[in-house]
């Protein structure tokens, strides 16, 4: 699946922005490359008139929001928003979300926990019957880094798996750091047969900040196929 397809679930998302009777929508604007196209299309929208106040879920979100001269606010000045619009690594059939690869899934899981409907937007390679071919990215605190990945290591050991995971770099060979300043484990769980089970034991893990777990969170999905967009409805 390609770019096409992406752009194609985000303009079928933009239905989402004409059925609240706010006057002033709030957004909460997520990131990566599906997330991108959304911002590109609602940057248009307001250029014509429409009138809403954003919360980036990045930096790189906010910088792209900011070049479109869409408004922007925080959750220090917003108690609740209305809708959020981002994009998903996997998605199950129950509509839990492995999300992360972008780095900002401590800031895309507050902004869509203080949302009141959460909407995805993905092609159909993110449709899976369960969760796990792709790598959980888990964010965890720079302190006690060797401590925090060897707990993670018996969290894997409790679900027998063998434990595969690894600090995320850059292209530099650095740390990637987050906009928050921790730093991301993606580890490799192979098919999550127990999320609420595994998200409460690394949780638990004190050096864990959060994980790309989103589960109970996706009210709607717009999922591109090569030919068609489907929704998915909780």
């Amino acid at each position: 699946m390609g770019e096409n397809e992406k752009l194609r679930a985000a303009k079928s998302a933009m239905v989402e922005l004409d059925i609240t009777t706010s006057d002033v929508l709030r957004i909460g604007l997520g990131t990566g490359s599906t997330a991108r196209h959304f911002v590109a299309l609602l940057g248009e929208r307001v250029a014509n008139g429409f009138e809403c106040i954003c919360v980036p879920t990045s930096e790189e979100t906010a910088e792209q929001a900011r070049a479109l001269n869409i408004p922007l606010s925080d959750l220090d000045h917003l108690d609740r928003l209305d809708v959020t619009i981002d994009g998903a690594d996997e998605i199950s059939p129950e509509m839990f979300l492995i999300k992360g690869a972008g780095g900002a899934l401590l800031r895309e899981k507050i902004v869509a926990a203080a949302s009141d409907r959460m909407v995805v937007i993905a092609d159909a390679s993110k449709q899976v019957e369960t969760l796990g071919a792709f790598p959980l990215s888990i964010e965890v605190n720079r302190f006690g880094l060797m401590a925090t990945l060897y707990a993670i290591k018996q969290v894997m050991q409790y679900f027998e798996v063998e434990p595969q995971m690894s600090v995320r770099q850059t292209k530099d060979k650095e740390n990637f750091v987050t906009d928050g300043g921790h730093f991301i484990v993606d580890a490799c769980f192979g098919r999550i047969l127990d999320a609420r089970g595994l998200s409460t034991r690394l949780l638990n893990v004190p050096g864990v900040v959060q994980h790309g777990l989103f589960l109970d969170l996706c009210d709607i999905a717009y999922i591109a196929g090569s030919k068609a967009t489907h929704v998915m409805d909780a």
